[in-house]
Parts: structure tokens; C-alpha cells; sequence
């Protein structure tokens, strides 16, 4: 799904830089992870498996992107650059990811307010509405719980 606008810019072979695009999704995985004050192990493998579901990438590529992710977001001024990335993506990819997000922040079986509000900013810079963020949030809940 994610595929297609980010293969646009898959860096050479080569290159040990992650591509910007992916760079910036990882980023928002951990501002996302990271929003409580609470970045477990839980949180990560669950980001890492969704980097590599996203990018068809394998299992230690997704956890070295995450580590990128981790380094870009720790120095990031705002959500800004890397929400410009996901701002010009098909609305079903965006709520695809805003539903990916959800279940990094309730991983944890706890909804904080510093996560919802973290996700309706994301949702704001790229036209996401509170509608259908809810909906995803349900569908992730539903998922985490097993269902």
C-alpha cells in the first residue's frame, strides 16, 4: 500500500542513509511510541513489524529504520517534516497509517491524552478527519485485543 509513493525514492543499493520517506514514517512511529513517556520493547518490535510490513522490508532492515527513526525524531523541532511525507498520500493509505499509529500508542493497553492529542495533530497536518481516525482507532483496539 505504502509501496508505491515511497519506491519513488528507495536510495541506492549502496547507501547506508534510510530513504527520507521511510525515514519520516519511522520517525512518527516513535514521536507516536514515545508520546506517554513510555518507550518499551513491546512498542518497538510492534513498530519494527510495521516498518517492515509497510515497506516489505526485512525483519533487521525495519529495526535498523526504526533506529534512524529514533535518532531523526529525538532531533526534530516538529511533527511538520516528517508529516509532509504522509500529506500526499491516498486517503486510504493515510487512515491506513493513523490506524498503525493507534496500535503503537495503545500497545500498551492505556490511552494517555499526550497520545490522543499527539495523533489528532498528526491527523490535522494530513487531513485526516476525527471521524475516521476514531474508526481506525476502533479497528487497532479491536486487533490488539485479538479480535
Amino acid at each position: 500500500m505504502f509501496k508505491n509513493l515511497f519506491s519513488k525514492s528507495t536510495p541506492a543499493p549502496d547507501s547506508s542513509e534510510p530513504d527520507p520517506a521511510h525515514l519520516a514514517v519511522a520517525a512518527l512511529f516513535v514521536e507516536a511510541a514515545r508520546a506517554d513517556e513510555n518507550y518499551d520493547e513491546r512498542e518497538k518490535a510492534l513498530i519494527d513489524k510495521s516498518l517492515a510490513g509497510m515497506f516489505s522490508i526485512a525483519a533487521e532492515d525495519a529495526a535498523a529504520l526504526r533506529a534512524a527513526g529514533e535518532k531523526a525524531q529525538e532531533g526534530a523541532l516538529d511533527l511538520q517534516r516528517f508529516t509532509r511525507v504522509a500529506k500526499s498520500l491516498p486517503i486510504a493509505e493515510k487512515i491506513s497509517f493513523i490506524e498503525k499509529l493507534w496500535e503503537v500508542v495503545l500497545s500498551d493497553g492505556e490511552r494517555d491524552p499526550y497520545e490522543d492529542t499527539l495523533i489528532r495533530s498528526i491527523c490535522g497536518l494530513i487531513y485526516v478527519d476525527d471521524r475516521e481516525s476514531g474508526a481506525a482507532r476502533v479497528r487497532a483496539e479491536a486487533r490488539l485485543a485479538g479480535g
